[in-house]
């Protein structure tokens, strides 16, 4: 048995080239700087699990080293001090919090706890247990949620040296998920116009139902029930035959700020 576990990156790409390129293990050991009787070995485990390549795009790391180091111990016993599982659910309502974050603060006080990828799948086993309170069915080609998300990104311009903000939009088909995101300087009507242009262009097609926040660039006049529409905004929802239904206005919740900065935990809440 390898005297050090290796990253699921690493084992990942030892499967890649050995049942993939077809390489052996001397070579595949070559290649990645690990030796040889160590690849054996993820070979063997990966066999067993009953892996085969290319692996299933929905298996991620948590699953994946699950499958390859199964444990003993059921997931709702085995806890290793891991912080309440509702606790990290309310926690990852916050800005800026992610569960690599939590995991983090996790470990600084638990040293001899899970990995990372331990750590989230505990976390998810509990979430499948939930009794799920609403879900959201969408027809294919019905609506495209759109909004510009999470903080701004800092461009750097290698000539001067100045730092400039740059804000994401990000656009998603809610029956598949099929997202097209663009970086723009400016949040302006003539920049969101030009975002859904290319967002159309990119899919190719536009849904029938097009779903903004409520900025105020977009709805001049932001309503719980009869929100209205800035008149470019609904000149170009008619040129390309889509409804603009902005979404319902809510009160943010609030957020405690963080010390750790991290992605946002979710584009869309």
């Amino acid at each position: 048995m390898a005297n050090m576990r290796l990253s699921m990156r690493k084992i990942r790409e030892i499967l890649r080239i050995c049942w993939g390129g077809g390489l052996s293990a001397r070579q595949a050991a070559t290649s990645c700087g690990v030796g040889r009787t160590t690849i054996k070995e993820y070979l063997d485990r990966a066999q067993r699990a009953g892996l085969s390549w290319p692996l299933p795009e929905d298996l991620d790391d948590a699953v994946l080293e699950n499958r390859l180091f199964p444990s003993s111990i059921p997931l709702d016993v085995e806890r290793r001090n891991i912080p309440s599982f509702d606790y990290l659910r309310k926690e990852l309502t916050r800005k800026h919090v992610t569960l690599q974050l939590l995991w983090h603060e996790y470990k600084e006080k638990n040293p001899e706890g899970y990995e990372y990828s331990q750590f989230c799948l505990r976390y998810r086993a509990w979430l499948k247990t939930l009794d799920v309170a609403l879900r959201q069915d969408y027809k294919a080609g019905e609506k495209l949620f759109v909004d510009f998300a999470g903080d701004t990104i800092p461009i750097h311009d290698p000539r001067t040296g100045t730092v400039a903000p740059a804000y994401l939009f990000v656009a998603a088909l809610g029956a598949s998920n099929y997202t097209y995101a663009e970086a723009v300087s400016h949040q302006d009507l003539p920049s969101r116009i030009s975002l859904h242009v290319h967002t159309f262009e990119y899919f190719g097609a536009v849904p029938m139902i097009t779903v903004p926040d409520n900025p105020k660039v977009g709805v001049t006049h932001p309503c719980r029930y009869e929100p209205d529409l800035n008149p470019t905004y609904q000149d170009m929802a008619i040129h390309y035959d889509t409804a603009v239904v902005p979404a319902r206005v809510k009160k943010p919740p609030s957020r405690t700020a963080r010390l750790h900065t991290a992605p946002p935990h979710d584009v869309w809440e």
